[in-house]
């Protein structure tokens, strides 16, 4: 009987603790639940403001990297930076205007993968340099940091409230590139005629300063139907359909193959011909921007394209029979731009009546050379003639160009229209 009574009282006895526990414990829970609502309530909401910023500052850096250059690509444009604030601004948060925190243009080089702030509207010639050159030349402006924010307006907190917070500071981060022409869109080059990477650079930098011809010794081009995923562009009905039309008529992709002919096609080196006499009247140069690709392996079937050039066809001779070059070596000829400017010097002339001199005047004005660095002299050795029939000569330009297709390519002189986001 004594123990029941004692048992009975140690057990009434423990039931306030064990409520207490229970209290404790129930709090807790409620804390953690509380924790865990604020958590997915507050924090979607946080991810939807968040990604809103980000939207934010990939519209404003892209808008002010595709105008981060003069139309013509001659300087950074110090309107880029209001265009892409503008363009950020423009965007909202939760029916909330962002905070545009910063906008700086600078350059991106994807061998570090940093983006460096450089206000400097200087340009830097792209010429005689190369790609990897240019990548870690933070004096190259080639992208836009936009910094977006909503800190004056913080994101709402609904069940963190009652834990204490009042809102939620964010921000986002957008840098966009803008390289050199590699995605070509349609009609961005002009005319079924690709050049060898290896013609237009000195190892691995590209010149302007040096001309050469097609057919050479070596690759230096080849006709194409700008065509992707097919072998050889031997149609003569389909090349000659292209020329002096309107470019290439589809979309063409940075390292991709294109379907190219090292052969000589003749009905499309005709209308060519007439082409090139009609616009120039054999007088002026022949502006063209046209693909550029790896010849590593040679011309033809297919080659990858690798950018785009801007060049000036200086001559293109039909007949190259020696006993006429009197008649058909040029006469006169416009100057290309130099040092950066768009605007010819004038013109070379000649009015001396051997062709043969006339000819090698020319050459060594346009700085026309033959594969092993010598000037495309006349020869009386066919062999060694840099007077040749079916032959285009040609010299890169060296004047800034307006940008063109979406980044991608190497550099040849042409800076892309369309910029890619890159952090």
């Amino acid at each position: 009987m004594l123990q029941n009574r004692i048992s009975r009282k140690r057990f009434a006895s423990s039931r306030p603790h064990q409520r207490g526990a229970s209290m404790v414990l129930v709090a807790i829970s409620l804390i953690a639940l509380l924790g865990l609502g604020a958590l997915t309530l507050d924090g979607g909401n946080l991810y939807v403001a968040r990604n809103e910023l980000q939207n934010a500052s990939d519209a404003g850096a892209l808008a002010g990297t595709r105008m981060l250059y003069l139309p013509d690509g001659s300087m950074v444009n110090a309107g880029a930076n209001q265009i892409a604030h503008d363009a950020a601004i423009a965007n909202s948060s939760q029916g909330t205007p962002v905070e545009v925190v910063s906008v700086q243009r600078g350059h991106w080089s994807f061998t570090t993968r940093t983006f460096t702030p450089n206000p400097s509207l200087e340009p830097v010639d792209l010429f005689n340099a190369s790609t990897t050159e240019l990548d870690l030349n933070l004096n190259f402006i080639n992208a836009m940091e936009v910094v977006t924010q909503r800190s004056a307006t913080p994101v709402q907190a609904f069940l963190g409230s009652v834990l204490g917070f009042s809102g939620y500071s964010v921000s986002a981060r957008a840098v966009a590139y803008i390289g050199f022409a590699g995605t070509l869109r349609p009609e961005d080059v002009d005319q079924p005629i690709a050049i060898c990477r290896d013609a237009i650079t000195d190892g691995n930098e590209f010149s302007c300063n040096v001309g050469r011809f097609i057919p050479d010794h070596s690759d230096t081009g080849g006709w194409t139907n700008f065509r992707h995923d097919e072998s050889g562009a031997t149609n003569a009905n389909e090349l000659n359909q292209l020329i002096c039309s309107n470019g290439n008529p589809d979309e063409m992709h940075f390292g991709e193959d294109i379907a190219t002919n090292n052969g000589q096609v003749q009905s499309a080196f005709n209308s060519l011909y007439g082409c090139w006499k009609e616009e120039t009247e054999q007088e002026r140069l022949w502006n063209l921007t046209l693909p550029v690709i790896d010849c590593s392996e040679g011309i033809a079937p297919s080659n990858p394209l690798v950018g785009a050039v801007n060049l000036n066809i200086v001559w293109i001779e039909d007949r190259g029979i020696a006993n006429r070059i009197d008649d058909d070596a040029p006469w006169q000829m416009e100057l290309p731009p130099v040092d950066g400017n768009d605007v010819s010097p004038g013109s070379w002339s000649s009015d001396d009546p051997d062709g043969t001199r006339r000819w090698d005047d020319f050459v060594e004005t346009f700085n026309i050379r033959m594969p092993d660095g010598s000037h495309a002299y006349w020869s009386d050795d066919p062999q060694e003639r840099g007077w040749k029939q079916k032959t285009i000569y040609f010299l890169p330009d060296c004047a800034p160009h307006e940008p063109i297709g979406r980044t991608g390519g190497e550099n040849f002189g042409v800076l892309a229209q369309i910029p890619v986001l890159v952090d």
